[in-house]
């Protein structure tokens, strides 16, 4: 399986080559069709894999691939439900170190799904419209 993109920059998987034709499939939809082989192109350095992930809305894709075990997924989920709160709380309340706090912290901000703000007067994270809809999408939530 390989990436290809067609004139108007959309992509696809390859999924057959036969002769002048190919037979492609949409990441994102899945409907598979039909085009001309000097239609398309190699997409070169996007991964097929990477296309395929595409089926999963970007919003929850960008919440899984932040999230690096079921603890900081546990935060996120916390943060979202009943924060905004401060750094104070958030180590008092979770079983998370203040470097490994702060390490997954850092790696939300960075994924744009929490956001530093003030919580009583103190540093504090709230989550961001990204990872509530990420979240939103990953527990079958639609109207959050």
């Amino acid at each position: 399986m390989r990436t290809v993109r067609d004139d108007s920059g959309s992509v696809y998987l390859l999924v057959k080559q036969s002769g002048d034709s190919c037979k492609v499939r949409d990441p994102e939809t899945g409907e598979e069709s039909y085009r001309e082989s000097d239609e398309l192109e190699p997409a070169s350095g996007e991964s097929a894999l990477a296309t395929t992930a595409r089926a999963v809305p970007e919003p929850a894709r960008r919440v899984l691939t932040a999230t690096p075990n079921e603890r900081a997924l546990g935060l996120l989920v916390e943060l979202r439900e009943r924060g905004p709160h401060s750094v104070r709380h958030l180590l008092d309340a979770t079983d998370l170190c203040e470097s490994d706090l702060l390490g997954v912290l850092t790696e939300f901000r960075a994924a744009g799904l929490v956001e530093e703000t003030r919580v009583l007067g103190e540093r504090g994270y709230a989550t961001t419209d990204r990872a509530d809809d990420g979240l939103a999408l990953l527990t079958g939530e639609r109207d959050r």
